[in-house]
């Protein structure tokens, strides 16, 4: 079994069903050694299990819930992608979304979950940079949507 892999199930972590998108792009892109993998919504059987706004219909701690299945997600379609996660060299860059309430200045707080589930996966390789953005509307009315860029090893067998 991959090491990521091991990692994941310490952690007691399941990396979801990889799903093709709903709409017409592609989940990940690999070009030269780096993936770019599409934003992810956390949709579980089909559905956004809190939809609305962080500070108004969603707590931050429902909304930093969604955003470690949006690193679940992704973390998902790059492995269908790419075979093992223990391809990943490093996180590269995290861009998040939160779809905030008028006076919700707190996006960073939501996506620092993401941020600090990558770490815990990948050790040094899962610091990254990042944005953390606060939007008024989301896909399916979702409070949280990330996209990533992983550098990954393609020649490693």
């Amino acid at each position: 079994m991959d090491t990521i892999e091991n990692r994941l199930k310490e952690l007691g972590l399941e990396l979801p069903e990889s799903v093709a998108p709903l709409y017409s792009y592609v989940p990940v892109t690999v070009h030269q050694g780096t993936a770019y993998v599409s934003g992810q919504v956390p949709r579980i059987d089909g559905r956004v299990p809190y939809s609305g706004k962080v500070g108004k219909d969603v707590t931050v701690e429902q909304a930093r819930e969604l955003a470690e299945y949006c690193v679940l997600k992704g973390l998902s379609v790059l492995k269908a992608e790419v075979g093992s996660l223990d391809r990943v060299e490093q996180v590269l860059k995290v861009t998040g979304f939160v779809q905030t309430a008028p006076g919700f200045y707190e996006p960073s707080k939501v996506l620092d979950a993401a941020s600090e589930l990558l770490v815990k996966i990948f050790g040094e390789k899962g610091r990254h940079a990042r944005s953390a953005i606060g939007a008024a509307e989301l896909p399916d009315n979702t409070p949280v949507e990330i996209e990533f860029i992983f550098a990954v090893n393609l020649l490693e067998d």
